[in-house]
């Protein structure tokens, strides 16, 4: 996922998920990274299912490096991402969990729970999510196992 000259992230929230969501553009804003907002964009109740699918779709079709999603727990929209084919998101709370994700898992969209990451953690996280690359090996014959399960 690290790459020179930085990546496109594909970034969304539901209602909840708004003022961290916000935190994070402040973020990439100050790196090399790009990103585009599928929302939501106030405080107005959206359903996360809807904002989740299209940024996994768009992961999937490769149009970005990977996708940070956000909603209260980070739950429904890890749910709802790894519904489409070719998503690894994963909920984490730490920059342990964040570099695990990336590693073990080659996660490639980041769920966050605005009620459980407070902003002065995020940073830490996203970062260490964005610059954590898949180590391969053992856990390549793992991720296969996991693709062969997808049948959509």
């Amino acid at each position: 996922m690290p790459q020179g000259g930085g990546m496109r992230i594909a970034l969304g929230c539901d209602h909840r998920g708004l003022n961290l969501k916000q935190a994070i553009v402040s973020l990439i804003t100050k790196t090399e990274h790009s990103y585009e907002d599928f929302g939501g964009y106030d405080t107005t109740p959206v359903d996360y299912p809807d904002i989740a699918q299209e940024v996994a779709e768009a992961v999937a079709r490769g149009e970005f490096g990977c996708g940070i999603l956000i909603c209260s727990t980070g739950i429904g929209m890890s749910i709802t991402a790894n519904k489409v084919k070719g998503i690894r998101a994963a909920v984490c709370h730490n920059p342990f969990t964040a570099r695990r994700a990336r590693q073990h898992n080659n996660a490639n969209i980041l769920c966050l729970g605005a009620d459980v990451v407070g902003e002065d953690s995020v940073k830490e996280i996203v970062q260490t999510f964005l610059n954590t690359e898949f180590e391969g090996g053992r856990h390549a014959q793992r991720l296969e196992k996991i693709e062969a399960l997808e049948v959509n």
